[in-house]
């Protein structure tokens, strides 16, 4: 116990596995940070700023670009600065701080896409009512859910990994992680991974429910309408959809990269799954929202518009 009061940094031992080509990586997540910060920084300005566009649906793709915007700065920044930095350390605060964020920015995004599942099931499922049972108070509420329900599920989690003495330094990945943490611990863990794996449980199962409910009652009511209303439930469900893939591929990477043996895979690989629910939702949402909403995408046209000079050709397949 007496060498674990001596670990106070950690080394992201990852980092250098990437000094030839460190350069290379800082331009490319250097970029990929802009692009993140742009697009989502774009869509939250033209919700808010319209008022027409102050409709649940909007509201809630609102708040996922503004967790895109969280989640990346909270991975980003310290990633590039420890690229350009010689000793690759960080303290153990900072540590935390980052586990903390990393995991409140997972946990509000499936949280987001549950309750815009369920919302698109009241879309399509009850038109009609629609408005009265998403009503501002509703939305509120679901709002509010998205975000205590998963900072709550993480403290819970957070509280058990913050009790830990650490006896190793040496952190294998580019970014801190709860379970990368819980590894370097010096004392029994068991109790620490029973009881998390039973609030991971308690915190995704509902969800995973309510996604599952929602989609087969949209699918039913697909099946007995007609041609044209199946068109246009896919599209209003489409942009949804995609999100919800891509983050559960990106969640499925990051599972198998830190619980199994990968040493075998190549080291860029490992490092692509690593980073993949990190960096590729929070990039990928805003513009599969910009392009397949029509009420988005127009407003998008209408702000650059003045910037360029479109035949009318090309405007009417816009605000198609």
């Amino acid at each position: 116990m007496e060498n674990a009061s001596v670990v106070t940094s950690l080394i992201l031992t990852a980092y250098y596995d990437m000094e030839g080509l460190k350069y290379l990586y800082f331009i490319t997540f250097l970029l990929l940070y802009i692009i993140t910060i742009v697009l989502n920084f774009l869509l939250i300005v033209i919700i808010c700023v319209d008022r027409a566009l102050h409709e649940p649906m909007y509201v809630f793709v609102c708040n996922l670009a503004f967790n895109g915007l969280f989640g990346s700065t909270a991975l980003l920044p310290p990633l590039l600065s420890n690229l350009l930095s010689h000793s690759h350390e960080v303290s153990v605060a900072c540590c935390k701080a980052q586990v903390f964020c990393l995991h409140t920015y997972s946990s509000a995004e499936f949280a987001l896409l549950t309750v815009m599942g369920y919302d698109r099931y009241i879309a399509i499922c009850h038109p009609l009512q629609y408005h009265s049972i998403m009503s501002l108070s509703k939305v509120y509420k679901l709002i509010a859910f998205s975000w205590l329900y998963p900072v709550a599920a993480v403290a819970v989690i957070f509280s058990l990994t913050e009790r830990l003495i650490f006896c190793e330094a040496n952190i294998d990945k580019v970014y801190c992680s709860n379970h990368s943490l819980v590894k370097l611990s010096c004392t029994d863990t068991s109790v620490v991974n029973i009881i998390g794996l039973i609030s991971v449980g308690v915190y995704t199962i509902p969800q995973i429910i309510l996604i599952l409910y929602s989609y087969s009652q949209i699918l039913r009511i697909c099946l007995l309408s007609s041609k044209e209303s199946q068109i246009k439930a896919l599209k209003t469900c489409t942009p949804h959809l995609i999100a919800l893939i891509n983050y559960t591929f990106g969640c499925f990477f990051e599972i198998s990269q830190s619980r199994l043996n990968m040493s075998h895979v190549h080291y860029g690989i490992r490092l692509f799954m690593s980073l993949y629910f990190l960096i590729f939702p929070p990039m990928i949402n805003p513009a599969i929202y910009g392009m397949c909403i029509q009420a988005i995408r127009v407003k998008i046209f209408k702000m650059f518009s003045s910037m360029s000079k479109l035949s009318p050709a090309s405007q009417k397949r816009i605000m198609k």
